[in-house]
């Protein structure tokens, strides 16, 4: 493992006030310059953590290059290894240009710290920050996992992503945590219906539902925002999905047990759009596609594998 390609994500101090002086935080108030001083803080963290990782790679003799992840466009090649400094999004982000012969390795650039929130809790600014599920490093133990995954002492876990066809064609970007189909206004009411049916017969129940939106994740996503709703972590080598309606509205008595389940290896979810405008989201708000009424979107288990480096 001699190439490295380490994919960085921009602070909200950079992104927003350095570089493109968004007059939603440069307006000069009070308030806003404590924003500011706090965005400021979490930056330099940040950064030093960049610099850590550059100095790691420069004394393993290592042959990198450094990309901001927003310069991302077209699928990674010719590496042995992608690491990615910022947090799960950053990592999520890089997988949608992975398959399963580069692994890649996380770095949370600015971890949340427990102290700093019990500190804070009662104060102006929230300290709690990236969890970095997918991290298995941070800048205090990068260079000795770093050295585990070179010595093949630390080996990757492969994950099961999602595919997702929309009307009979297959969206590019397999997703590594979730899927969700939503109306573009987060107040409006999404209708939809859909089944989970096998893939050989295509058959199963019709759900009819109302809701503010259909949640489809894979076992590694199965902690983020299913459990936050109410769903279930899942053992990361299930190949299972599990999908569940953001706040169903009145759902028919018969079906009020199926607003959230399971979609099995050899199954798929099959959902039929029920409003004018939709959207599919994949892995949060960066990539999405439309959708409208009569689409007929597909999920299942059967995305293309990731390996990801995970702590241990």
């Amino acid at each position: 493992m001699r190439r490295v390609l380490v994919l960085l994500k921009r602070s909200a101090y950079d992104l927003y006030v350095a570089r493109h002086r968004d007059p939603a935080f440069v307006n000069g108030s009070a308030e806003k310059t404590k924003v500011v001083e706090n965005l400021l803080d979490r930056h330099r963290v940040h950064e030093s953590t960049v610099q850590k990782c550059k100095d790691v790679l420069a004394n393993m003799s290592l042959s990198w290059d450094f990309l901001l992840r927003d310069e991302l466009h077209s699928p990674i090649r010719n590496v042995d290894l992608v690491v990615t400094v910022g947090g799960d999004g950053t990592l999520l982000q890089a997988s949608h240009y992975l398959d399963d012969s580069i692994p890649v390795l996380g770095v949370n650039s600015d971890p949340t710290k427990t102290d700093e929130v019990q500190e804070q809790q009662m104060e102006e600014f929230d300290a709690t920050r990236s969890r970095g599920y997918f991290c298995a490093a941070t800048s205090e133990y990068f260079e000795q996992v770093l050295g585990k995954v070179i010595s093949g002492k630390l080996q990757p876990t492969t994950l099961q992503r999602i595919s997702t066809t929309i009307d009979g064609t297959l969206f590019s970007t397999p997703a590594l945590n979730d899927v969700l189909l939503a109306h573009p206004n987060p107040a409006a009411v999404s209708r939809c219906t859909f089944s989970v049916v096998n893939q050989q017969t295509k058959s199963g129940s019709l759900i009819h539902s109302r809701s503010s939106g259909l949640r489809v994740c894979t076992a590694a996503g199965s902690t983020a925002a299913t459990l936050s709703a109410g769903g279930f972590a899942m053992p990361l080598e299930s190949k299972e999905l599990q999908y569940m309606l953001r706040e169903p509205i009145l759902p028919h008595p018969k079906q009020k047990n199926l607003m959230h389940g399971f979609v099995g290896s050899t199954e798929a979810i099959q959902v039929t759009w029920g409003c004018r405008q939709g959207s599919i989201y994949f892995d949060g708000a960066h990539v999405s596609a439309p959708i409208k009424f009569g689409t007929v979107v597909t999920i299942s288990a059967s995305g293309p594998p990731v390996k990801v480096f995970l702590e241990q």
